[in-house]
């Protein structure tokens, strides 16, 4: 068994150029890239965006590509809205299969924050599937049953990512919504170092035994829980998070999907890039 290693492209978004992140990413020993589906600050079209990487693939032989955030808005209330980001969606991924041989793609529906507004961003357990209504779980299902089906027609899978402050958050949640959304082109991103900052979380394992139907796509990252009760971000071997019994796990399970790891620190992400991957690769040839 083996895994394809994928880089998030938040390790070299300071400053890079596409080009230059394809074949750093070759040059380190990365299988693809996750990118992202929008540059924030750049002004380009999606055909422009998606060109400069393909250019970029091609010039430097990197196997695999991958896309993620932001994804579509479905938790508002404004239908015109929802149906807006469903076409962009449509769009943007028809373009993209058309360029690359898609397999799997991390996604999300829509930042989801308590209406209450004295409520700070950082307490996640406020947020997300915690403030959801029955409207928003409707929304979002609803909206990814019809981008499941044109992701089945494309042949990839779409993945939520368990992320704090969306209606996908916590594992359990997430699970909740690909149940009602119904599709087997719509899975699971497991991000356990996401998972980590709410209380009373199940184990890895536990997590992964009630997913593992849906479990398309892992995210790996790490952080330390401090006395005051916040959290520290860490490199991947650092962290509060055994990664050498998460990667045993995925083993035991038959996990086949990629694995991407990311850099949420601040620093010489390039230089992170290539110690959390050596680590990541020692881990997986021990293990197998």
């Amino acid at each position: 068994m083996s895994w394809d290693l994928i880089m998030h492209v938040n390790y070299c978004e300071q400053g890079q150029t596409i080009e230059e992140i394809c074949e750093k990413a070759v040059a380190w020993g990365y299988d693809g890239v996750e990118f992202r589906r929008k540059r924030s600050g750049v002004d380009e079209t999606a055909e422009e965006y998606l060109d400069s990487i393909a250019r970029g693939v091609e010039r430097s032989g990197l196997k695999k590509v991958l896309f993620g955030g932001p994804g579509a808005d479905l938790t508002s209330s404004d239908v015109d809205k929802r149906e807006a980001e469903i076409e962009d969606m449509i769009k943007f991924y028809r373009l993209a299969s058309e360029r690359f041989e898609l397999t799997v793609c991390n996604t999300f529906a829509g930042t989801l924050l308590n209406s209450d507004k004295d409520i700070p961003y950082s307490q996640y357990d406020k947020h997300g599937s915690a403030a959801a209504t029955e409207e928003q779980w409707e929304w979002a299902a609803e909206g990814f049953k019809i981008l499941g089906n044109v992701a089945k027609e494309l042949n990839f899978r779409f993945a939520f990512e368990t992320h704090m402050c969306y209606i996908h958050d916590l594992p359990s949640a997430t699970k909740k919504l690909v149940d009602m959304i119904d599709n087997e082109a719509v899975g699971i991103n497991l991000d356990y170092g996401n998972a980590v900052y709410f209380e009373d979380i199940p184990s890895i394992r536990e997590t992964i035994e009630e997913i593992k139907p849906n479990l398309y796509y892992v995210h790996l990252k790490n952080s330390v829980r401090l006395d005051d009760g916040s959290m520290f971000k860490t490199a991947l071997e650092d962290g509060e998070i055994n990664h050498r019994e998460y990667i045993k796990i995925l083993k035991d399970v038959g996990y086949k999907g990629p694995i991407c790891i990311e850099a949420p620190r601040a620093g010489d992400r390039e230089w992170y890039a290539q110690q959390d991957l050596r680590y990541i690769k020692s881990v997986i040839e021990d293990v197998l």
